[in-house]
């Protein structure tokens, strides 16, 4: 008789709502076929139960999970380490377990990183952020740890800005200003890659950014974070453009991808889990 293990390795998410989350999808997909026997367990965790499910992962041996809104903060409490971008960030959305440790790492601005790095090298580079929430916090830090020249980070409330582009300058070799964002932003002239980091378009493929279009400029980088419709009507306006549009499926997609690697220590199929999103999604590069 075989030596058969009905034993699967557990992995998961924690967030409320969870519902709308395709996440579990993408890595299940990308588990089969990389033959890994594991699991990918999407749980809808209240506030007030987070402690609970932390010690619940751990007394179950999970190897490790994501955490989303409202956890990402809250986490942090019960951990025992902070990846470096985690404590910048002061965020965590990934928690790998090793040996009963808890150790807090943000897969949200490197899994953008990872999706740009295969359009540009983003080092010495100038950048126009828009939008001052936790995505543009991660991928600020991200942007500043890989070397960009600077960053203007713009946002209807002056103040948020700032304190991103502090954070920025407080701890990484980079430089970073803060500019209100008044009307339609303005990109600045010499700008090498422009990011729409806020939830302008997430669900409706006409809304649009509040960008002065005529002021992209033909070869530059524009990054949208929304993953469905991949496709947003920014990203599509600034194609016409000339520029080099790149959708938020990557950064999800490389999300996945890294936090695997940290709790497996095995790189999965990013292919087959983009698939599985514009599946979902309904997507296609049509636009």
């Amino acid at each position: 008789m075989s030596n058969q293990n009905f034993r699967s390795i557990l992995t998961g998410s924690f967030s409320t709502p969870c519902t709308d989350n395709p996440t579990v999808a993408m890595i299940e997909a990308a588990y089969r076929h990389a033959g890994i026997d594991a699991r990918y367990i999407n749980c809808d965790v209240k506030a007030g139960n987070l402690a609970a499910a932390v010690r619940g992962a751990v007394a179950m041996e999970w190897v490790g999970f994501n955490c989303s809104l409202p956890h990402k903060v809250a986490v942090i409490e019960y951990l025992d380490e902070l990846a470096e971008a985690a404590r910048i960030i002061g965020a965590v959305n990934c928690v790998t377990i090793r040996d009963g440790r808890l150790v807090g790492n943000n897969t949200d601005g490197k899994g953008f990183l990872a999706s740009l790095r295969e359009v540009i090298d983003p080092a010495g580079k100038k950048v126009f952020l828009l939008g001052a929430g936790g995505a543009a916090r991660a991928i600020a830090v991200e942007l500043g740890l890989a070397g960009v020249a600077h960053i203007t980070v713009v946002n209807r409330d002056p103040a948020k800005a700032e304190t991103i582009a502090a954070l920025v300058r407080d701890n990484t070799k980079s430089d970073a200003t803060a500019r209100p964002w008044v009307g339609n932003a303005r990109v600045p002239e010499g700008t090498d890659i422009v990011i729409n980091a806020t939830s302008v378009g997430l669900g409706d493929a006409d809304a649009m950014v509040e960008v002065d279009l005529d002021t992209l400029a033909k070869g530059q980088v524009v990054a949208d974070v929304i993953p469905n419709p991949p496709m947003t009507r920014f990203l599509r306006e600034a194609r016409q453009r000339g520029c080099t549009p790149l959708d938020g499926l990557g950064m999800l997609v490389n999300q996945g991808v890294i936090g695997v690697e940290l709790w497996l220590g095995t790189t999965l199929d990013a292919g087959v889990m983009k698939q599985t999103l514009r599946d979902i999604f309904g997507a296609s590069d049509a636009g």
